[in-house]
């Protein structure tokens, strides 16, 4: 992720938001602080699809509903 003071992307706004549009991220800073990040739209959504493709990856998926043929302690009561 780039970072840009707060000056240089106001003097050059129309080329970072280009930038932005074609997939990039930028942090904006102040006085060496992140003040904002400039993200493209889509940017949560894709991270999110992304991620949950990860998590598919490794999860077994299992009928949650139907009974197992598991006792446990507590029905032998």
């Amino acid at each position: 992720m780039q970072t840009i003071a707060v000056s240089n992307f106001r003097a050059k706004i129309m080329t970072f938001l280009k930038e932005v549009e074609n997939g990039s991220s930028i942090k904006i800073t102040s006085r060496g602080k992140v003040v904002a990040r400039l993200v493209p739209p889509d940017f949560t959504k894709k991270s999110a699809k992304q991620e949950l493709i990860k998590i598919g990856a490794n999860a077994k998926l299992f009928d949650i509903i139907s009974p197992i043929n598991e006792v446990w302690n507590a029905d032998k009561s």
